[in-house]
Order: structure tokens, then C-alpha cells, then sequence
């Protein structure tokens, strides 16, 4: 059999949608029987996100999305509900394996929430040599090092049992020492057992084979030293066979003794259920010439005639979810730099099967999708600048805005809330309507060229050119920023239920704002938002929403803005380590709350102190990760500048993964960037990577590859998207290649499909069959390689 001679990479993402929680327990103490309740969503036991909180009930809806590239392994996706009392308490957990959660995908289904234990929180692995002797009947087990061990009050101090078990009811047992403060102690103790003296004695009936039911067996136990009272942290059972010899890591398990306990517990105790929604892929992407079939495909989308005969159409057409097609099509044109040309060729052909303007565009088609991915990706940094000032202080503030009479229990705040949400979406519409020339010239271009074809299809209708581009900039881009903010990284903090409900109203007025251009009253479902209406609906908010729409859809470059100022990207407490101040040793590691703007990135104590240090992003040469053995830290990387180094401890590794890609595509234009760097610290003397001396040495390492500039698009990852998702649709693929085979040339629908042009269709859909076995055939290949070379606990 071949070898597989591509290097690949597995690229994994989630997304998680925390829909409600329903018959949570009552509180048990004194205090109220309903709870305030949230959730916390974990990579194992790494909190990564957390929900806002909802008070008072037992039946909370939260209604909160989260998605993310998965940065590193993991055993278990989990969502603990906790109850926020006078400390916050866990009530319970959802935790689904790595390898289950293909089966969720794409589905809303009820979790039942287990009760979380001291068992149940099991994380982290061990390292083992495993030698049986069998001529002396000897047993060496060396316990070399453990990794990534669940946290007992914030601190770890962990030893390792290590016992041979007999069928004999014999047992003996051996400790190493504690290690103090780590989890990822290395131990490298060796421990010898002879299996004659402890094991057999005098019967010859007990044996290594297992054959007869006499066999013995190994259990490695991990504690943290609790001062007399120890907690279990994991344990490892292996059966053992004459001549074994076994060097693995092994993934810690819960206690045995303790899981059919727990199992009771659960199944005898209804503490509720959770309702989840799960997105989750897993794509194996190949070098990038594998790619160059699918690649040409779908790239000769922007000349094929007709476009419904294009790789581009028919994968909106194979694929029945549009939005799963459009994302990874955006981007792959998005980084050719070939999005306005297919947008402008797919929108042609669209509107010229549109009979009412009020609908152009308003579908849920592959256009419109297309279009949402694209100001997602173009208009992100656009988006920060123009919303984020005003809704930091609505999110800071928290007035009351509700005006709904049946939400409120004293109708004599209607007035003074009205005032308050008046204030609030005002502040919010001039910064839109004010922000034209700051508009991405990309995003300008596209309207443009949407706005035009809308005219040459309506000719009559004078306000086309205004619909056509206030429902994508107001209903599909600000709208939903405003009502969630964290999904477009607006905010970090945490939105209770009233500031989400200020969110929600405020969104709804500017989704109205579309309507302003083309009539002179807007529609209005719920009555008590009539006020807010009408009070947007002035001569000069209309002409302000006309001459906005005007600029930003006039030419591909409208003039920009000279007054450059800086924009904030990215901040949050981390913890640093002092720069070069070597007095303070390896362990001067304070938190700093940090900001990267579009001029530099700068720290300081707390947000809205005075920074301590700025460094200009011309002067960042390269940013990396920190290999773990340095600092003995995780989720550290290092922020390398002309005279030193500055190395940084994220929060998460999520957190990190969002920081250093951040970091590096800000910089990646600098002329001065390193081609080399150290993956360990220079630490007392010495790199830890490469163990050279001297501090200014050249690094040992190539700095990581950031070759996709524009937006930071992976284009081989989404080409293996593509590549994944016909796959999973393969039967709806042949389906319509066999009705291509068998049905005339003319032009015809059929159900749920269109094609125009049986004889070119048919060509672009095998084509796309047979690049899709070809990767798939690779795929086979390296699962088979995989599957080969994993060894018995790895």
C-alpha cells in the first residue's frame, strides 16, 4: 500500500448554540427556591465561554451562540449550570465526548444534566513504561510525567500510586513523591514488582496469560496531596500479558470503584435538561496542490455561461443548507480576490428571475449569504470602529429602555425609559450614518455593483437604489451586531437579560431604518414601538439614511477619512512576565490588562489606567507560542521585538489562538519580521529550545507560515470544506447527475434544483464527483496510516 505523502492538518471548529435549561432543583437552604442561573462551555475542564446570567427561575432561556476553530485536543465538550447564590454553585453538567459529537451535529436535542462530582471531573494523561521480564517475573513500571491535571482550588500538588493487582486478592502498592504547584509534574520514578514474591506464592495456578481468569492487572492512581485528605484526580487500569513491554500515554479515567455510583446517582436523581444546538466539522486538509482540480472549479465559476452551470451555482444547489456553501465560497474568492465578479455575475442572474422588488435580495439565497460571510470578513474591523464607542456605553450604563406596558409592573417609567432607548439609538444612527467613508472599499465596490443591477431590472422604481443596499448594511450586518455583540467580538463582558432586551429593541429601530428610504411610514407589528418609529421618521433622518447609502454605494473608493485615528481590535487581562528585568527571576509574572489598537499594542494596570508601556506594531517582529517546559505555563506565547521579548500568558487557549493570530496578521506587512525565533524562553542563562547562551542568538525554529494576507483566509482549509461537504451530500450530487443524464436540453427546474443547461451542468457536476473521490481516496489513505501507527494507550 502507498504511503501517504502529503503533510496534513485535521482543522476542527464548533459552534454551540445554549438554548434553555428546563426542571432545575430548588434551592434546599433558606434563601429563594428559584435560582440565578448561567453557563459556563468547557474544553474538558477549561472554561472558555460563559453565559449571561438569568434571574430568578428554575427554566432559564438563554438563547446565547458560540463558535471557535478548535485550538487543541480535548476529551469532553461540557456545559456546567451553575446557580450565582452568595458563591456560585455548580448544579449540574452536560459533557459530550470528542468523538459523539458528529452525532449531535446539525441537530437541536435535550441533554440531561448529571450531577458533577469529584469523580466525574477527571482530566489530563500519564506517562508509562510498562516492561514485564518474564524469565525473573519482574515488573518495571516507570512513571515518567503527567500532563494537563484537573485543578483542586486553584493549586496542584500531585502524586502518583502505582499497584499491581492479583486475582489472588493480593495487592501491592507504591507511592512516588509530590510534586508542589504544577500540573504536568514530571516524576521519572521507577518502581520494580516481583510478580513471584507478591503475586503467586506457592500456587502455580495464577498467571500472566488471562486464559483461565487467573490474571493481574496494573492501576496507576493520580492524587493531589491534601494535607491528609487527598483528592483523586484519575487513574489508569491496564491488563497486563507475559513480555509486555509498553511505552504510551494513557488518558486518565474515573475512579472504577466510584463510576457505577455515579451512574446510580444520576439515573435516580432528575436535577433537569438542557437544550442544545451543535455545529461541529472536522476537515483534513492536504498540501495545496492537492487542491488544484477543485481549485480551478470552482474559481472558473466567474466566466462559465451559463452561471447556473458553474461549480459556484451548483454547490448552492447540491448543498441544501446555503449557508454551509457561501461561507467556505466567500472566502475561497475572497482570498483570489474574485468576489465582486462572482457576487456581481450570481446577483445578476438572481434578480433577473425577481418579479416584486420588495423581496430582491431578501431570501435566504447563495448571494445573500455569500454577501453576510463577506461584510462578516471585510467589514469586521468596520463594524469595531463605527458601533463599538456607543454600545459600550449602553452595555456600561444599563438604563432601563423597556416599553412594552406588559413587561412593566410601574407604567409611570415608560416615559423615562422611552428617553433613555430615544438616546441610545440616536447616538447609534449617527454613528452609521456618519461612517460612510470609512466603509471598506471592498463593500463599497459590491454595493455598487448591486445597486446597479437592481436600476437596469427596475428602471420605474425610484428607491431600488436605496433597498437594494440599506437590507444588506442595516438588516444583515449592523442589526445583528447590535443584537449580539459578543458573536462579532464587540464585547467581552457578560449582557444581562435587561441590557439584552435594551440590545433587542435597539435593533429593532435600526432594522426599520430600511424601511425609512422607501416609504413614508414604516410598518409596525408591535404598537408600543409606534413612538420610536415616528421619531426616526423625520425628513432629516431619512435624508441622513439616503445620503449614507449614496456614498457607500457611489464608486469602488470613496475618499477616506484623514483624521486616522486609532482603533481598538482586541483587549483583555492577560499576565506578563517583566521585560527584561532580570533581578526579578523567572517568577515576576503580573496581570496587565492589555489593547491592540490599529497603531500599537499597549498594558497597563487596569482598563482605563494610564499605560505602562506601548509598543508601536512596527516594532513587534514576530509572535509565537512558548513551549510549555519554559515557564511550566500553559497558554503562553511571546511577543518578540528589536531589544527583547515579551512573554504573555493568555487566559485560555482559545483566548490564545485569538491573540497571537490577531497579533501576527497586524504585523505581518512589517519589513523587519524575523525568519527565525526560539519556541523556548532564555531562562537562566540559556534557551530552553536550542540551550544556546547567548540572549541575541538566531532563533532555532522558521517562524510559523502566515501566507494567506487578505483577511487571513485559509484558502486550502476551506477548499477542504468544500471537499467535506460534498461528501456528505454525495447521494443529492448523483441524484441530480443521473436527472442531468436523462432529461433534454431545455431549460426546466426540478424540485429544490435548478438547471438551465443539462449538457454543460452535467460536465461541472462530475467534475466535481471525481475531485471529491480523488480526496476522499487520499483521506482513506492517511485514516488507514493513523490507524496503523496509534499505539495500545496513546
Amino acid at each position: 500500500m502507498a504511503e501517504v505523502r502529503h503533510k496534513v492538518r485535521v482543522e476542527e471548529r464548533l459552534r454551540i448554540k445554549i438554548g434553555e435549561a428546563k426542571n432545575l432543583p430548588m434551592r434546599s437552604h433558606g434563601s429563594a427556591a428559584e435560582r440565578d442561573v448561567y453557563c459556563a462551555l468547557s474544553l474538558d475542564q477549561e472554561e472558555i465561554f460563559r453565559t449571561s446570567t438569568i434571574d430568578r427561575t428554575l427554566s432559564p432561556f438563554f438563547g446565547e451562540e458560540f463558535q471557535f476553530g478548535v485550538p487543541r485536543k480535548f476529551r469532553y465538550l461540557s456545559v456546567y449550570i451553575y446557580d450565582r447564590d452568595k458563591t456560585d454553585k455548580v448544579i449540574g453538567k452536560v459533557a459530550i465526548k470528542r468523538e459523539d459529537l458528529q452525532t449531535y451535529h446539525n441537530k437541536d436535542h435535550w441533554f440531561q444534566i448529571k450531577p458533577v462530582t469529584q469523580h466525574t471531573e477527571v482530566q489530563g494523561k500519564v506517562h508509562l513504561d510498562i516492561k514485564f521480564e518474564n524469565e525473573s517475573e519482574k515488573l518495571t513500571v516507570r512513571v515518567s510525567e503527567c500532563s494537563d491535571l484537573t485543578l483542586t482550588n486553584g493549586s496542584c500538588d500531585p502524586f502518583t500510586t502505582v499497584a499491581v493487582r492479583f486475582t489472588s486478592g493480593k495487592v501491592e502498592s507504591k507511592r512516588t513523591k509530590v510534586k508542589k504547584k504544577t500540573n504536568s509534574p514530571v516524576f521519572d520514578e521507577a518502581f520494580v514488582f516481583e510478580l513471584n514474591r507478591c503475586g503467586r506464592g506457592n500456587d502455580s495456578r495464577y498467571n500472566l496469560n488471562g486464559h483461565d481468569g487467573n490474571w493481574c492487572e496494573l492501576v496507576v492512581t493520580v492524587c493531589h496531596d491534601g494535607g491528609g485528605n487527598n483528592v483523586f484526580l484519575g487513574e489508569v487500569r491496564v491488563p497486563l500479558q507475559q513480555n509486555m513491554q509498553q511505552s504510551a500515554w494513557y488518558l486518565l479515567q474515573p475512579g472504577k470503584r466510584n463510576v457505577g455510583k455515579a451512574k446510580s446517582t444520576s439515573l435516580c436523581s432528575d436535577i433537569g435538561s438542557l437544550r442544545l444546538k451543535i455545529y461541529y466539522t472536522r476537515d483534513y486538509v492536504f498540501d495545496s496542490n492537492m487542491y488544484d482540480d477543485l481549485r480551478k472549479l470552482i474559481l472558473h465559476s466567474v466566466s462559465m455561461q451559463p452561471i447556473t452551470s458553474s461549480a459556484c451555482f451548483l454547490l448552492g444547489e447540491i448543498i441544501p443548507n446555503k449557508l454551509d456553501a457561501a461561507q467556505p465560497l466567500a472566502r475561497i474568492f475572497l482570498h483570489h480576490r474574485m468576489i465582486v465578479p462572482v457576487i456581481k455575475t450570481l446577483a445578476s442572474w438572481e434578480v433577473s428571475k425577481t418579479t416584486d422588488v420588495n423581496t430582491i435580495f431578501r431570501g435566504n439565497t447563495l448571494v445573500s449569504k455569500m454577501m453576510d460571510e463577506t461584510m462578516r470578513l471585510a467589514g469586521l474591523h468596520y463594524l469595531h470602529e463605527t458601533l463599538r464607542p456607543a454600545l459600550d456605553v449602553v452595555i456600561s450604563e444599563r438604563k432601563s429602555c423597556e416599553i412594552d406596558p406588559s413587561r412593566i409592573t410601574d407604567s409611570t417609567t415608560i416615559c423615562s425609559n422611552l428617553n433613555n432607548l430615544k438616546e441610545y439609538v440616536e447616538n447609534i444612527f449617527v454613528a452609521v450614518t456618519s461612517s460612510a467613508l470609512k466603509c471598506p472599499p471592498i463593500l463599497c465596490e459590491l454595493f455598487h455593483e448591486l445597486r446597479d443591477i437592481a436600476i437596469s431590472r427596475f428602471p420605474d422604481n425610484k428607491e431600488v437604489r436605496y433597498s437594494v443596499i440599506s437590507g444588506f448594511i442595516f438588516l444583515r450586518f449592523f442589526a445583528p451586531a447590535i443584537l449580539g455583540p459578543r458573536l462579532f467580538d464587540l464585547t467581552t463582558k457578560h449582557i444581562d437579560s435587561q441590557t439584552h432586551r435594551t440590545l433587542t429593541l435597539i435593533s429593532k429601530t435600526i432594522q426599520s431604518l430600511c424601511n425609512l428610504v422607501t416609504s413614508k411610514s414604516t410598518s409596525c407589528k408591535e404598537q408600543y414601538m409606534s413612538s420610536m418609529y415616528e421619531a426616526f421618521n423625520t425628513d432629516t433622518h431619512i435624508a441622513a439614511v439616503r445620503q449614507f447609502l449614496e456614498i457607500i454605494s457611489a464608486s469602488s473608493s470613496p475618499s477616506r477619512d484623514s483624521n486616522d485615528s486609532p482603533v481598538i481590535l482586541k483587549e483583555g487581562m492577560m499576565t506578563k512576565r517583566a521585560q527584561g528585568r532580570k533581578r526579578f527571576g523567572i517568577k515576576n509574572f503580573k496581570p496587565r490588562y492589555f489593547t491592540l489598537t490599529t497603531h500599537d499594542l499597549s498594558y497597563a494596570k487596569q482598563k482605563g489606567k494610564e499605560s505602562l508601556c506601548r509598543i508601536p506594531l512596527s516594532d513587534i517582529l514576530a509572535v509565537e507560542r512558548v513551549h510549555h517546559d519554559s515557564f511550566r505555563k500553559s497558554n503562553m506565547f511571546q511577543i518578540v521585538q528589536p531589544r527583547r521579548v515579551l512573554y504573555v500568558q493568555a487566559n485560555n487557549c482559545v483566548e490564545e489562538k485569538e491573540w497571537v493570530d490577531m497579533l501576527s496578521k497586524m504585523c505581518y506587512t512589517n519589513h523587519q519580521r524575523l525568519q527565525t525565533y526560539h519556541p523556548g524562553a532564555y531562562v537562566n542563562g540559556h534557551w530552553h529550545c536550542c540551550y544556546t547562551t547567548s540572549e541575541s542568538a538566531e532563533g532555532c525554529k522558521e517562524v510559523s507560515n502566515k501566507m494567506h494576507l487578505q483577511m487571513n483566509i485559509d484558502s486550502d482549509r476551506e477548499l477542504a470544506r468544500i471537499h467535506s461537504l460534498i461528501v456528505q451530500h454525495n447521494d443529492r450530487l448523483q441524484s441530480i447527475i443521473n436527472f442531468c443524464e436523462s432529461r433534454s436540453h431545455r431549460s426546466e427546474a426540478v424540485p429544490s434544483c435548478v438547471i438551465e443547461d443539462s449538457s454543460s451542468s452535467l460536465k461541472t457536476l462530475i467534475a466535481l464527483r471525481d475531485a471529491a473521490i480523488d480526496l476522499q481516496a487520499e483521506t482513506r489513505l492517511y485514516l488507514r496510516m493513523i490507524a496503523r501507527e496509534t499505539k495500545y494507550g496513546s
